[in-house]
């Protein structure tokens, strides 16, 4: 459990660094330069990410059961993870109105994706990290809402219709084979 945890604080805690020490960050901005900082904030993500994966699949094997959800909250978590997906192939496009409605769509997906998890999972491993992308989505938007929302002019229904057909491919992708085939588990156990 502790690999878990501490991948979750590497990486969490470097996506949080512009909520708790702005100014820290753009002093390294100002000092080093923007690409310095990118690749500082790209290699601790990294080594977070990578931690927090293994961790993961390390935890999940003796995490305690806290309890055992019914088969059905595992089928409200797939319907929610269509929006989710959507919304993050959304936040990585220009602007179409998706973007401009929601604001920060990677902060939305991911709290639909976390909540999704939360409700089809009952081991302790999973409430600690989705729990965590949770609270830090919750934490992230209230954070970025205070500094101001971005306005998003002549938004493209194009480019909700291409976050529309990604994110489902990717969508349908993660429950034919690749949620097995990245995490080890399918999307619904049998």
């Amino acid at each position: 459990m502790i690999w878990l945890v501490a991948g979750i604080i590497v990486f969490l805690g470097i996506h949080s660094v512009r909520m708790v020490a702005p100014d820290f960050r753009d002093g390294v901005i100002a000092e080093r330069g923007e690409g310095f900082w990118k690749g500082v904030y790209s290699a601790v993500s990294l080594i977070g990410f990578v931690l927090l994966i293994w961790g993961f699949g390390e935890a999940r094997m003796v995490a305690p059961v806290l309890w055992v959800p019914p088969t059905w909250m595992a089928h409200i978590n797939l319907l929610l993870m269509l929006p989710a997906l959507i919304l993050l192939v959304a936040s990585q496009l220009p602007a179409g109105y998706i973007k401009r409605a929601v604001k920060h769509p990677m902060i939305l997906g991911v709290k639909v994706w976390a909540f999704g998890h939360l409700l089809a999972n009952g081991d302790l491993a999973s409430l600690i990290l989705f729990g965590a992308f949770l609270g830090w989505g919750v934490w992230n938007r209230i954070s970025v809402k205070r500094r101001g929302d971005p306005v998003y002019e002549n938004p493209a229904v194009l480019y909700d219709g291409i976050a529309a057909v990604v994110g489902t491919a990717l969508y349908l992708w993660l429950i034919l084979q690749g949620h097995l085939l990245l995490f080890g588990v399918p999307p619904v156990a049998m």
